[in-house]
């Protein structure tokens, strides 16, 4: 009998330890949970552009922002934690005008995403793997002369979450 109640208590004892490890790790992981998606307007329909010169688009509808490391303001997002990230773009426009699009890392173009047509819709997306230092930016920069089109149903977003982390 004695040797049963101590198997029971050693069984309770690693039961309480099992869970209060699952916490910990949960508690660790939460730190890692980065993940946002934007799309450029609220609501409204309109163009955004041309410009002469390119500007950084404010993706101001946030629509998931899990870490809060996407600044919709500044349409800059700022890695918490080194990593590998997974970024995406989409852009949709009107023809003749081009709908083009480049994300950034740091001031250095990385990828784009262009269409042009001289008539009808135009879209056209890209997305890469970066790997971010804490303190990296990462944003959407619009074309010298291109153009958008945006309206309540989120044609042109800005995505981007945490593969995994990195020492």
């Amino acid at each position: 009998m004695f040797i049963l109640e101590e198997l029971k208590k050693k069984n309770d004892e690693i039961s309480n330890l099992t869970l209060s490890q699952v916490e910990e790790l949960k508690k660790e992981n939460r730190d890692r949970e980065i993940a946002f998606s934007a799309a450029l307007t609220q609501s409204s329909t309109e163009y955004i552009g041309p410009f002469s010169t390119e500007i950084t688009l404010t993706y101001k509808n946030v629509i998931t922002n899990i870490g809060n490391a996407y600044n919709p303001i500044t349409g800059v997002f700022t890695a918490p934690l080194k990593g590998a990230y997974m970024f995406r773009i989409y852009v949709f426009g009107h023809g003749p005008t081009a709908a083009t699009a480049s994300i950034y890392k740091n001031e250095q173009r990385v990828v784009i995403a262009y269409c042009s047509r001289p008539q009808s819709d135009l879209n056209s997306s890209n997305g890469v793997v970066l790997i971010l230092e804490v303190g990296d930016v990462v944003y959407v920069r619009l074309w010298r002369n291109g153009r958008l089109y945006d309206d309540q149903n989120n044609p042109n977003t800005f995505s981007g979450f945490l593969l995994f982390p990195l020492r």
